[in-house]
Order: C-alpha cells, then sequence, then structure tokens
C-alpha cells in the first residue's frame, strides 16, 4: 500500500501546482494522502513562491472541505461507516456536539486525518460558514506556517518538518483548545 502511495505522489509531482491542487482539494474529503507531501517539495524547489503554494494549498483545501461537508450530509453516516471504524466515527460525533469549531480548527492544523471531520460536519449539520471559516483558520495556519519555515530555513525547513512537525502541530493544537477554553470561559463570565 505504502509504495502504491508513493507511486501516486511521485505522479502528482509531475504536475506541480496542479497536483498540489488536486491533492489539496482531495485530502479533504476523500483522498489519503495529505497537502504536505507536495506542499513541501514544491515550495523548496521555488522558495519565492511558497507563500502562493500556500495559498492555493489553502483555498483548495477549504474548498475541499466543502465536499467533504456535501458528502456528509447528502450520504450521510452510512458512507462513514465504509470508511473509517465506528469508534472513531462515534467519537468525532461526540466532538462535534461539544466542540463543533474548535474540532474543525484542531484537525485542519493537526495531522488529524481531515476528512473525518469534514464528512462528520455534513453528517451533524454544521453550519457551512462554520465549517468554511474555521478550516481557511487551520489549514491557513498549517500551510502558512510550513512556508514560513521554508521561507526562513531553506532546505533545512524538510528536515525540520520530518522531525518536529508533528510535535508543533499537536501543542499548536494544544495550544488552539486551550485557548477556546479560555475563550468560552470569560464568555461564561460576561453573561453571568
Amino acid at each position: 500500500m505504502s509504495e502504491m502511495i508513493h507511486a501516486i505522489e511521485a505522479w502528482l509531482m509531475e504536475y506541480g501546482v496542479w497536483g498540489l491542487i488536486f491533492v489539496s482539494f482531495a485530502d479533504s474529503s476523500f483522498f489519503p494522502i495529505p497537502p504536505d507531501v507536495l506542499l513541501i517539495p514544491i515550495s523548496l524547489a521555488s522558495p519565492e513562491n511558497a507563500w502562493w503554494y500556500a495559498l492555493w494549498t489553502t483555498v483548495a483545501s477549504v474548498l475541499g472541505a466543502i465536499l467533504g461537508w456535501v458528502i456528509g450530509k447528502k450520504l450521510g453516516r452510512p458512507i462513514l461507516l465504509k470508511l473509517f471504524k465506528e469508534s472513531s466515527i462515534l467519537k468525532v460525533e461526540e466532538l462535534f456536539e461539544k466542540y463543533g469549531p474548535v474540532a474543525i480548527l484542531v484537525a485542519a492544523f493537526t495531522p488529524i486525518p481531515y476528512k473525518v471531520f469534514t464528512i462528520s460536519a455534513g453528517v451533524s449539520k454544521m453550519k457551512l460558514s462554520t465549517l468554511v471559516v474555521w478550516s481557511i483558520i487551520g489549514r491557513g495556519a498549517r500551510f502558512f506556517l510550513e512556508a514560513a519555515l521554508i521561507v526562513t530555513m531553506g532546505a533545512q525547513a524538510k528536515v525540520f518538518m520530518e522531525e518536529n512537525f508533528t510535535l508543533v502541530t499537536l501543542i499548536g493544537g494544544i495550544v488552539i483548545v486551550i485557548g477556546f477554553i479560555a475563550y468560552t470561559l470569560m464568555k461564561k463570565r460576561k453573561t453571568v
């Protein structure tokens, strides 16, 4: 399976930005390859365009999230059961009931499979505008962080991201959750 994924990655790299846009769109709704595997090498090959690549990746990813939402809304739970374990679906539904927007934000920024959350947003009937706003923030933060690392570190950014990106995004996810909790507590105090 991993050989097939690497072959697909290599094939998509031949299409440059168009391959990146396709992967970014598809990853948010149905595809197993994250856009980072194309964004990083394409940006390293042309660091002066890294910000543009991050922008295209963000836009395509958010559009893909809309497709994921439509899939969830139209096909619902039965399709999720074909793609993912029921225990994973139940955890995601629980997150959506309690934390909707912050769940999208954390999934958009971290290595958690984003498509599970976009489809679940449709299943749980989250407002499309909510999905779009939090996807722009989370996906934009992730892809522009990668671009910033490439612009500032050059080729060393790839090694840094390979060794630390999961940790950095998980720490970012924790910071997001803490910020959300603090915001919620402050909001409750103002209403009391």
